[in-house]
């Protein structure tokens, strides 16, 4: 009867220095965005450009991070529309039903 040697190997892959750089760009991006967000909303008034704006720039980091942690920049086109569109239309519902919303409340008074 024979006793097998089972040892497992670790490889250790090489550091891949495009891959880290591309992660500091796209940490890069989003902390740019942020910081505008940041200061958009202490330095301008309250109202609908400040909110259009914050609504474009959240949607805006939303894609990126698919696109770059999810993987989805990678895949093929119809998967990120699949993904995309329905975001898009949902965004639209949204507005649309504050603004009948707003309506109907402003009638009854």
């Amino acid at each position: 009867m024979e006793i097998q040697d089972n040892k497992s190997t670790l490889e250790v892959t090489p550091r891949n220095d495009e891959k880290i750089k591309k992660i500091w760009k796209t940490a890069g991006i989003l902390l740019a965005i942020t910081v505008a967000e940041f200061i958009m909303a202490f330095t301008m008034d309250r109202g609908i450009l400040l909110y259009a704006l914050f609504i474009i720039l959240t949607i805006w980091k939303a894609k990126y991070i698919m696109m770059e942690f999810m993987h989805l920049g990678d895949e093929v086109k119809p998967l990120f529309y699949s993904i995309i569109v329905p975001l898009i239309f949902l965004v639209w519902l949204l507005i649309a039903l504050a603004k009948e919303g707003s309506d109907i409340f402003m009638m009854r008074w």
